[in-house]
């Protein structure tokens, strides 16, 4: 199968439309629920419930229900689901703030500093961090799950701000190559959510050892796949089109597939990707049809 970036998507129906809605109905819930500063919650659903792709709770309940088998109550995943995406809108919301990425559009929609200011942007962050963790302490019924998913779900909050670390403020040994310190880049700012999710949903539905190293590689491979994509749409979609400004990294001087590549070389990596993706999941029967479309349709994506 031939991938062309930015070609196919349009035509397409969204995989994860449907779990999508439930999980950020679930979210909505959970957050009007907890007390709050009216000023802080406002900003937290700005920033929360403003669209966006999804991608990873979605991989949380799809590797759930690859796992506990097509039909399967998902409720025990949702969570890790909901957990997962207040993370990953942190880590935007602080990634826009001008001591980053100094960003003014996220989602088609201002940033949230500039759509309040800057401490409440990181206040909110900080916010949706915590509250992230206490969903799984409070809504994991069972203490050992729980303890698992914390454990999950902190080392991929951890990974992905040293990948934020490698990306903005690089330290490597300059005996690293250039193509591999962007690997550790991208295997971290964007890939430990992305397994984090998988492995999420894998372990909260009893996964084995070999189900559970096939998803981390699905995941892996998936979320390296995911960034590859991204830094292409960065040189070739309009800010208008992605709802984010585009050609910012090039601007920042920021190490990018397309910059090492260049576009055809990259779209070459995105297709290997995604057949090491697919085939990571080749111990699975139709169970894992959902992951596979997934990985088939945001290897495709146009923004």
């Amino acid at each position: 199968m031939s991938i062309t970036v930015g070609q196919d998507e349009e035509t397409a129906t969204a995989p994860e439309a449907e779990p999508a809605g439930a999980v950020e109905q679930y979210l909505a819930e959970f957050v009007a629920d907890r007390l709050l500063p009216d000023n802080l919650r406002a900003a937290i659903e700005y920033a929360l419930l403003g669209g966006g792709k999804r991608l990873r709770p979605v991989l949380v309940i799809r590797a759930f229900e690859a796992v506990a088998g097509p039909g399967a109550d998902v409720g025990p995943a949702m969570p890790a689901a909901g957990a997962i995406e207040m993370i990953h809108c942190f880590s935007l919301v602080h990634d826009d703030l001008p001591a980053m990425d100094d960003d003014d559009l996220r989602r088609g929609r201002p940033t949230l500093h500039k759509a309040t200011n800057e401490a409440m942007a990181i206040l909110a962050g900080d916010a949706m961090t915590g509250l992230a963790f206490e969903l799984v302490a409070t809504r994991v019924p069972d203490p050992t799950l729980a303890g698992l998913i914390t454990r999950e779900l902190a080392i991929a909050t951890n990974d992905m701000i040293a990948g934020q670390v490698y990306d903005t403020l690089p330290d490597f040994d300059d005996t690293i190559d250039p193509i591999d310190r962007l690997r550790t880049i991208h295997s971290n700012k964007t890939g430990a959510l992305i397994r984090g999710s998988v492995r999420m949903g894998a372990i909260l539905a009893g996964a084995s050892d070999n189900q559970l190293d096939s998803l981390t590689q699905y995941g892996q491979t998936m979320g390296l796949m995911f960034q590859v994509v991204d830094d292409l749409l960065d040189v070739t979609q309009t800010t208008e089109h992605l709802g984010k400004a585009a050609g910012k990294d090039a601007g920042m001087g920021k190490m990018t597939y397309p910059g090492l590549l260049g576009v055809d070389g990259s779209r070459a990596e995105v297709e290997r990707l995604r057949t090491l993706a697919t085939e990571s999941l080749q111990s699975f029967g139709p169970e894992a049809t959902p992951l596979r479309e997934l990985c088939d349709y945001f290897a495709v994506r146009t923004r």
